[in-house]
């Protein structure tokens, strides 16, 4: 029997180089990976060897006389892709990234930011040869979104920052958290005591509606609130109001399907996850039982991902609705049609299920309305009601464009979350775009205002490219980063440090007495996870930077 690629699938194509017989697609530098949710196994070609299943940081590979019940549609999804694409394969074998040469001498990067991107390019930093890595976190916690961002539903995913801190172990690599680049540290500083500096700070702004009472009591970002029930300490102490029946969330990607699973799972199954003591408590005593996702296009440019669709309508303590009149005559064509993609396919193949399935009685539902767009947050003092526009969709240049009616509805709620997408912040001495959000580049070089090359100056992950993509996506964009820097430091292009990393150590021991070192960090996971076994749990997050410090420093 073949092996099978299910929903955990992070994309980050560990599993395409072991694979002795190149079964695996779409890989790196295929039309189709940029954008693809997920990688697939050829049932027809995989020789059953298991490489890719051990290479997998996030154990997403079964053999599939072992997929377990919820994940048994993945057999013939994987099948499907290559029904579409059959496999032709030409075995070529990409050249291994260069060294750097011996009479280079040694290459100091600092790193600023500790979420997958910067993982992915520190990994890569480290295969190049000679290299020194310092890695920088405002907070004394790494590992960033894959800590903070994913659900605690989903703990596999997290699986992948155990791969970085077995690769993080060596001393080339030095942890400086709780500390911020910007104010504890400038980028002229980083300069002159490492020839590079890799920003991967991700995007931690949210989009905005910019409609009338989005600031009112009750109107949330989805960042918010995913950091809420994930222990980030920004958002510990955030109050959201669950007191109503009905929640609206403005959008309809993963994200959106992330919170609207929170929200109606059964708080004790989500008890045994490591979501926040103080979230799971909140949602003990929540009244919500319907969730609402709104998106201003139609059914066919839905955001969120098949596997996450699927994931959402396996819980029997949920219904999913689709309107049976989102199954439009386009939908139906584009079923019927062999042309189809695959992956187009099983998110309207699902949404078809979803549509005839009907209600069953279950506690909570979640509800997706399509082709509706918010204009107002009604409510004296707080959010009461949400006022929206249905929209027809018209053709435009770059695809299928939301155009507003006349025919208005209302909606009472008190709790909108809004998960339309994110933005960068601004670095202190960075260049930055405003309007795009992202640290201007060329190809993970910094731009300055004039459009030429910052020297030292990169970026990688989302600062660099835009909120898009999974956490695998980052491993292809942080090696073209790399290949730049290493590219510049051979040509020496690279203005050598003034100070070593010892100096670099002073430096920042002197401004930041709460630094947080590995082995500190090491402290504060053990405790986490002691913390967590004795509650049956994987871990208990600390959520107040003061108990993570007081845990770093007992030793």
């Amino acid at each position: 029997m073949a092996f099978v690629i299910t929903q955990r699938c992070c994309n980050d194509a560990s599993c395409v180089a072991e694979c002795p017989v190149d079964c695996i697609r779409p890989r790196p530098g295929d039309p189709d990976f940029a954008n693809a949710e997920m990688l697939h196994i050829d049932p027809g070609t995989c020789i059953d060897c298991g490489a890719c299943m051990d290479a997998c940081p996030v154990d997403s590979i079964y053999d599939a006389d072992d997929l377990p019940v919820n994940l048994l549609r993945y057999a013939e999804i994987n099948a499907a892709y290559f029904q579409h694409r059959p496999l032709d394969s030409d075995f070529t074998v990409d050249a291994a990234p260069a060294r750097l040469p011996r009479a280079a001498g040694r290459l100091r990067v600092a790193v600023v930011g500790t979420g997958p991107a910067a993982c992915y390019a520190a990994e890569h930093l480290l295969g190049r040869g000679d290299v020194e890595v310092e890695m920088f976190d405002r907070l004394p916690t790494p590992w960033g979104l894959a800590r903070y961002g994913v659900a605690p539903d989903h703990p596999e995913t997290r699986g992948v920052t155990t791969v970085f801190a077995s690769a993080f172990k060596r001393d080339s690599v030095r942890f400086h958290l709780n500390v911020e680049v910007g104010r504890d540290i400038s980028h002229a500083e980083l300069l002159e005591h490492c020839h590079a500096v890799i920003y991967a700070v991700g995007a931690a702004a949210d989009g905005r509606l910019h409609i009338p009472g989005e600031d009112l009591p009750g109107s949330h970002s989805a960042t918010e609130f995913v950091a809420w029930y994930n222990g980030h300490p920004d958002y510990a102490d955030h109050r959201f109001d669950l007191s109503g029946e009905r929640a609206v969330i403005v959008g309809n990607g993963n994200v959106a399907l992330d919170i609207a699973r929170v929200l109606t799972t059964d708080p004790d199954e989500l008890a045994g996850t490591d979501i926040a003591d103080h979230a799971v408590e909140a949602l003990r005593h929540s009244n919500i039982r319907r969730v609402l996702l709104l998106g201003r296009r139609g059914l066919r440019q839905a955001a969120y991902t098949g596997p996450e669709f699927l994931a959402l309508g396996q819980s029997s303590a949920t219904d999913v609705v689709i309107d049976p009149a989102d199954i439009d005559d386009e939908v139906v064509a584009a079923l019927a049609d062999p042309a189809t993609d695959p992956t187009t396919r099983l998110k309207l193949t699902l949404a078809h299920e979803y549509s005839t399935r009907g209600t069953t009685g279950a506690a909570r539902l979640v509800d997706f309305r399509f082709r509706v767009t918010p204009v107002e947050l009604v409510g004296k003092g707080r959010v009461e009601s949400l006022r929206l526009v249905h929209n027809d969709i018209h053709s435009g240049p770059q695809g299928p464009v939301a155009v507003a009616t006349e025919r208005e509805d209302s909606i009472e709620t008190s709790l909108v979350l809004r998960a339309v997408g994110y933005r960068g912040r601004q670095v202190p001495g960075v260049p930055f775009d405003p309007g795009k959000g992202i640290i201007p580049n060329d190809g993970g070089r910094v731009l300055d205002s004039a459009g030429a090359v910052l020297p030292g100056a990169y970026v990688a992950g989302w600062i660099k490219r835009g909120a898009r993509g999974v956490i695998g996506t980052n491993r292809g964009d942080a090696e073209q980063t790399v290949a730049g820097i290493v590219e510049d430091f051979t040509a020496g292009r690279l203005a050598a440090p003034a100070g070593d990393r010892e100096d670099l150590l002073a430096l920042l021991t002197r401004r930041c007495p709460n630094l947080v070192d590995r082995d500190g960090w090491t402290l504060i996971d053990a405790a986490e996870r002691a913390n967590g076994a004795a509650a049956g749990r994987p871990r208990v997050k600390f959520t107040r930077v003061e108990d993570m410090v007081e845990t770093a420093r007992a030793r």
